[in-house]
């Protein structure tokens, strides 16, 4: 099965908002959910977030490609994307 799209998780101000984006911009990204960042300091929380996001990703392609993803995560952010 070849990469339909990603899931991009990124700090917004208070906020760690995921997305479901192309490979290679977020331009047109869904918006998926986001929780505050102080409650994603605790690592097991962050994994149960991260989590959570990509059944709902993996959810999305299901219906769009009728197969489930088999996950490589996480992956770093294009260089494009990441910051300075």
């Amino acid at each position: 099965m070849k990469e339909l799209g990603r899931l991009a998780l990124r700090e917004e101000g208070t906020l760690w908002n995921a997305y479901y984006a192309m490979l290679d911009t977020m331009e047109n990204a869904v918006f998926l959910g986001s929780i505050q960042l102080r409650f994603v300091a605790d690592v097991e929380r962050k994994q149960i977030f991260m989590t959570l996001m990509t059944e709902a990703v993996a959810d999305l392609i299901e219906e769009v490609a009728g197969e489930r993803p088999d996950w490589n995560l996480p992956q770093p952010a294009p260089e494009h994307e990441r910051e300075p």
